[in-house]
């Protein structure tokens, strides 16, 4: 009996993994999300923070502050969360090629691995965060979506272990 949960635990995660959403299935779709273009200049940004159950713990608002040379990118972003508690990450991001970036940050562990294809950006990286005193490390899978010109939405999932334990949604609207 024991073999056969270990059986259906891996015949789970395999069709779970087999129906995930790749960046590629987003090949024919508009506009062209190309991160130095609209990460350039000033955005603002809106954000929860939801638990595993899917209640809300944390509201915040992002002032972004982007700017590209090159292949050469820096996004100062500046939270303020709902309880008054404020933090900066400073991303800097390189674009190794057409729809391929990477991506490094204070609180980010190793490099963030960054595809683009239409109108998707997929990030995928470890990030460091302060919880009481301690600091834990997620798993993060990032999706945003370029809406138009102006606005993008944003789907994060944080993983311990392989477990979901919150997710992320961000609006970012150029200023």
């Amino acid at each position: 009996m024991h073999y056969f949960k270990i059986f259906i635990l891996c015949l789970n995660c395999f069709w779970l993994n087999a129906c995930s959403t790749h960046v590629s299935d987003y090949t024919n779709s508009s506009p062209d999300f190309k991160l130095e273009h609209y990460f350039n200049g000033n955005i603002k940004a809106w954000g929860i923070l939801q638990n595993y159950s899917g209640k809300v713990s944390r509201r915040f608002t992002v002032d972004i502050k982007a700017k590209w040379d090159g292949n050469q990118g820096e996004l100062k972003e500046y939270f303020e969360f709902d309880d008054g508690e404020k933090q900066t990450r400073i991303w800097t991001l390189t674009k190794i090629a057409n729809g391929v970036y990477e991506g490094q940050a204070n609180d980010v562990i190793g490099t963030a691995q960054i595809k683009q294809v239409g109108m998707a950006v997929n990030l995928q990286y470890q990030l460091s965060v302060p919880v009481d005193g301690d600091s834990y490390i997620f798993t993060i899978d990032d999706w945003m979506y370029q809406i138009d010109d102006k606005r993008v939405f944003n789907k994060s999932t944080l993983s311990k272990l392989g477990v979901e334990v919150a997710q992320l949604t961000i609006f970012f609207e150029k200023q």
